[in-house]
């Protein structure tokens, strides 16, 4: 698959919470060749610091060559971003991974936690165009509290599938972890799960999927400065006795196929 470099310029800034932050760029190459799942590696400072790009999901794209990227502030790389406006410039590299295998013919249950939630709405609205009827499909995503979780349910329900919201402390939706309410949905066996979150979310999904004898694809997170296995930064275990690259091979998986510690 084909990886773009490209001088993507902002055209939207949201502060969707005090630390969430959504952006829309201009990226007609990257925007066009993504699937959902995959990820961009982007520069976050001009200068030399820091050095390393920084590794986003695609939170979703259009069809005028618009991607949008949704993060939290937590380190000095998403700082910089949080503090670009309007107009200006990000260098993107793209699209990177392996994303997301859409069964069409199957019902799915899109499960995302915290800032997991980001790669599914582009998995959702590109799932919806392909499957003839998703009737069957439920989105379920939850997050610790109402501002995590709010400013992201009217796009998820415009999508048309079955919408359910978690918070932890009960202040928004459901109260609870998605992990303990996808228990009590009583999901076909033939549904499909796909999932991203924190990597305890996944294994309890992994471990609730295996008794259901369910299929289960995750997209994990890993720390890495090349995207595409070169240096070798985000190896982690599978089952079969090697190491897989979580930019390369991954991000998504089949759940069953990683060591789950």
């Amino acid at each position: 698959m084909s990886q773009y470099q490209e001088n993507a310029t902002i055209i939207r800034y949201e502060q969707l919470s005090e630390a969430n932050i959504r952006l829309t760029l201009q990226s007609d190459a990257i925007a066009g060749a993504a699937r959902p799942g995959q990820f961009v590696m982007i520069k976050t400072a001009t200068g030399k610091d820091p050095m390393l790009r920084r590794p986003f999901s695609i939170h979703q794209t259009s069809s005028t060559g618009r991607l949008q990227i949704l993060f939290k502030i937590i380190g000095r790389g998403t700082n910089l971003l949080a503090h670009c406006r309007i107009g200006e410039t990000l260098s993107l590299f793209g699209p990177l991974g392996h994303g997301f295998d859409i069964h069409t013919e199957r019902p799915a249950c899109i499960v995302g936690g915290g800032m997991g939630i980001a790669p599914m709405l582009f998995l959702a609205k590109r799932m919806s165009r392909l499957k003839k009827d998703t009737a069957g499909d439920t989105i379920l995503f939850g997050g610790r509290t109402q501002m995590e979780v709010e400013p992201l349910v009217r796009d998820f329900q415009q999508i048309g599938m079955r919408c359910i919201t978690a918070t932890d402390d009960g202040s928004y939706g459901r109260e609870g972890f998605v992990t303990e309410i996808i228990q009590k949905l009583k999901l076909p066996q033939e549904t499909v799960i796909y999932a991203c979150g924190p990597e305890a979310m996944l294994k309890q999904l992994h471990i609730y999927t295996q008794v259901k004898k369910m299929e289960c694809q995750v997209s994990v997170e890993s720390v890495m400065a090349c995207g595409m296995g070169a240096c070798l930064g985000c190896n982690i275990p599978a089952h079969d006795g090697h190491y897989v690259h979580v930019c390369y091979e991954g991000p998504v998986f089949h759940a069953k196929e990683l060591v789950w510690k």
